[in-house]
């Protein structure tokens, strides 16, 4: 079992400082929805707060072995004259937009009802 470290300093109220022992990161947003961002990596996370219930996806740019695996499936002749993968990462925008904005919803109506 290996050792974790982790401290979270709040710098003001939507923004916070995460410091672990593989590096730095910051947080933006609030209970429900957030925005990681570490180095180049970036990552949204989508939840309803005291369900458990969440959603993460990260959504910065490929990485160079996602590039090179891409490259490699396109010289692979497709089948399905159909499919597009730019359709397919538009519809995952929409979907985690669609996330984001129920999270809000859900975040808002427990504020008013304090």
């Amino acid at each position: 079992m290996g050792w974790r470290f982790s401290k979270r300093i709040r710098i003001f109220k939507g923004l916070s400082i995460n410091f672990s022992k593989t590096g730095t990161s910051f947080t933006v947003g609030r209970r429900g929805a957030t925005l990681n961002v570490r180095g180049d990596k970036v990552t949204a996370n989508v939840g309803i707060p005291g369900t458990g219930i969440s959603y993460r996806q990260r959504i910065d740019n490929l990485d160079e072995q996602e590039q090179l695996q891409q490259s490699q499936q396109s010289a692979i002749p497709e089948y399905d004259s159909n499919f597009n993968g730019a359709e397919t990462r538009e519809l995952k925008w929409k979907f985690l937009a669609f996330l984001c904005f129920i999270a809000l919803l859900v975040v808002t109506y427990l504020y008013v009802n304090k």
